[in-house]
């Protein structure tokens, strides 16, 4: 009988939906206090996850939610770097 492997499952901070991590971007804050995108989910630091669709990046960044989860404040840039890297919908 063949092993059924476990899909690990995170929250979009934005839309607030249980998702498998790999639909989902990594937004992280590394010990060195930098904020980067993380597109191999496997960074060292604090991470938060946001579907990447515009509308659910708009609502988290409106609620402070991705600022919540990071446990610090978010700068132009990096707000900036992540609506550039996401898709438009």
């Amino acid at each position: 009988m063949a092993r059924v492997k476990k899909v690990p499952l995170r929250m979009c901070v934005g839309c607030r939906e249980m998702k498998p991590k790999k639909e989902l971007v990594r937004i992280v804050r590394t010990p060195e206090e930098e904020i980067a995108i993380d597109p191999t989910g496997k960074r060292s630091g604090r991470g938060a996850y946001v579907c990447p669709e515009a509308a659910c990046v708009q609502k988290a960044l409106k609620n402070k939610s991705i600022e919540k989860a990071l446990k610090c404040p978010l700068a132009k840039e990096v707000v900036d770097s992540l609506m550039s890297a996401l898709k438009p919908s």
